[in-house]
């Protein structure tokens, strides 16, 4: 059996990973991934909103959200437009 991180016990129905998806992947890869910042002004949501924003790939289909629509949601974007903008936002407002 594969770890919880790749399978649907280890990752959150509203997108990312849960504390049993965090933890297996760093049983399996050494890895340390933290909990999400989804809100304020913090420089690591800026970095995931710039990374996510510009990732290949629909944010839908068939007529569900993909899991990289459902992440930028979490984190506060409506779509890859609005998380690079958010993004330009928080770094300007962190210089």
């Amino acid at each position: 059996m594969s770890a919880a991180w790749k399978r649907k016990e280890g990752k959150n129905p509203k997108g990312g990973l849960n504390a049993k998806g965090r933890a297996s992947y760093k049983a399996e890869t050494g890895g340390t991934l933290k909990a999400p910042v989804k809100a304020g002004d913090n420089p690591r949501r800026a970095s995931f909103l710039a990374r996510m924003g510009n990732m290949p790939g629909p944010m839908a289909e068939g007529g569900k959200p993909t899991r990289l629509a459902l992440a930028l949601r979490a984190w506060g974007a409506s779509s890859k437009e609005d998380a690079r903008a958010k993004a330009r936002g928080i770094s300007g407002r962190n210089k």
